[in-house]
């Protein structure tokens, strides 16, 4: 069954690791988790595609396999993972690991376990203003996403079509201000990155998070001039994956979830469904052709 959504708030990376303190203040862990292998598998989800794709499942795969879902739509970053240590889900799927990681590293009250790779988000530069990065007058706005992990992402992307250099000692923590070489004098704007679809048509181009171009339906009015690059480390970096809390990672019903997300189906769903911006992640790992 696919439950209401919960729409908490369109709280961003950088929101829920700040504004809402630490993981270990905001969950008690009083409350204890369903018994492993019992009843329906409570699975906590970003709406789009997250939601979209345990939809698929349960209405298409689920009932023949043995599992029953119950679908918890939540719409802010923080909640999917307090949500498994206070015990209210069983696994979530709305993160990669770099997400995952620095949540865990705020001091969480249990270990989360990473169980399966499912499918990437592609972060694109969109443009309602040229068709082609190379056409970005001088001084440009470029609007990017403010959280960590996506805005060197984004980043990556303008770097990647030689608009901006980035000082390699920053590493994955890069910020606007690590740019060392700017020769079109590019203004890089972060803003929450769920309010960015908003502003597109207010800047000259922006990195957009696959998740919100879909919802928003951005390509629909804008171009895409850039993806970003896709390194070797690309999937293990950013592909976002099924997680529970340790003792539950061999729990059968979340492995009974982890080989249907890479049903074949699914696979073919998710291509047809979102052409480019969403890629499928098989059982080996691999982005699925």
């Amino acid at each position: 069954m696919r439950s209401t959504p919960i729409l908490i708030g369109a709280a961003t990376l950088a929101l829920a690791l700040t504004a809402c303190g630490a993981p270990s203040e905001q969950s008690s862990g009083s409350a204890e988790a369903g018994e492993s292998g019992k009843g329906p598998l409570r699975v906590g989800v970003s709406p789009v595609p997250h939601g979209d794709i345990l939809a698929f499942i349960d209405e298409n795969l689920a009932e023949e396999a043995g599992l029953e879902l119950e679908i918890e739509e939540i719409a802010d970053y923080n909640t999917p993972n307090a949500g498994l240590v206070e015990g209210d889900l069983d696994a979530n799927y709305f993160q990669h690991r770099a997400f995952l990681n620095e949540w865990v590293e705020n001091g969480p009250d249990a270990e989360l376990t990473y169980v399966t790779d499912v499918h990437i988000e592609r972060l694109g530069l969109y443009s309602e203003a040229v068709e082609d990065a190379a056409d970005l007058a001088d001084g440009a706005e470029i609007a990017v996403p403010n959280d960590p992990a996506n805005l060197y992402r984004a980043l990556t992307i303008l770097e990647a079509e030689g608009l901006i250099t980035v000082d390699p000692d920053a590493g994955e923590t890069a910020t606007e201000k690590d740019v060392t070489d700017n020769p079109g004098n590019l203004r890089i704007t972060p803003i929450e990155a769920a309010q960015i679809p908003r502003a597109v048509g207010d800047v000259d181009a922006a990195v957009i998070n696959g998740n919100y171009a879909i919802e928003a339906e951005v390509a629909e009015t804008a171009n895409v001039l850039a993806w970003e690059p896709e390194g070797d480390d690309y999937v293990e970096k950013y592909a976002n994956g099924l997680v529970a809390l340790a003792e539950n990672a061999d729990d059968e019903r979340v492995q009974l979830l982890a080989e249907l997300l890479h049903d074949e189906r699914v696979l073919e769903y998710i291509q047809e469904t979102w052409r480019g911006v969403v890629l499928p992640v098989d059982a080996d790992g691999a982005i699925a052709e």
